[in-house]
């Protein structure tokens, strides 16, 4: 288990391009978090970085979306198991997993027997730093962020990532963070 604090939202988004370079097919990435932790912010650097087609969003309507690789690598599946009751309406979707990266946006405890390897990502947001500060704090945050990222104004907070990796896939990164 590692953890570690990423300043805002740029560094979020940057931080899903470098743990880009360390995927292939068959990666499973778990992502825990609150709304508005990032973890959409994250998974759009990761598109970046994988060089997939169309825009990274929240598939929050529609569960899952597949972005097809530009660049002969594997395709990134984004789901979002929010409304999913439980393990057997996720295997619904049909996600090939195994010739994916997949990555699952409240997940947890959903993805048993799936993989024997998978990253858990779990993103702690502070509550109200931006209502406290001075005003005109949150357009400038804003401004400062990276060209092309949709942001809510509180995703400029500092945020806490803790990164567990389970299964043989993940041992030999003990100790140190993906994409670094």
């Amino acid at each position: 288990m590692n953890r570690r604090v990423i300043p805002d939202a740029a560094a979020m988004h940057f931080w899903g391009v470098r743990v880009a370079a360390e995927l292939r097919a068959g990666d499973l990435l778990v992502l825990t978090g609150p709304l508005g932790a990032g973890k959409t912010t994250f998974t759009r650097g990761l598109g970046v970085g994988l060089g997939v087609r169309g825009a990274v969003t929240s598939p929050t309507f529609v569960l899952a979306r597949t972005h097809p690789s530009l660049v002969c690598g594997p395709p990134l599946v984004h789901v979002d198991a929010y409304r999913l009751q439980g393990a057997m309406e996720l295997d619904d979707l049909d996600i090939d997993f195994e010739h994916s990266v997949v990555v699952v946006e409240w997940g947890r405890g959903l993805l048993d027997g799936v993989t024997e390897s998978w990253l858990d990502i779990e993103i702690e947001r502070p509550t109200g730093a931006l209502q406290t500060g001075p005003a005109g704090a949150a357009g400038s945050a804003r401004a400062s962020a990276a060209p092309g990222l949709d942001l809510d104004v509180d995703l400029d907070e500092p945020r806490t990532v803790t990164i567990t990796g389970f299964g043989p896939r993940w041992a030999a990164f003990e100790g140190a963070w993906p994409g670094e």
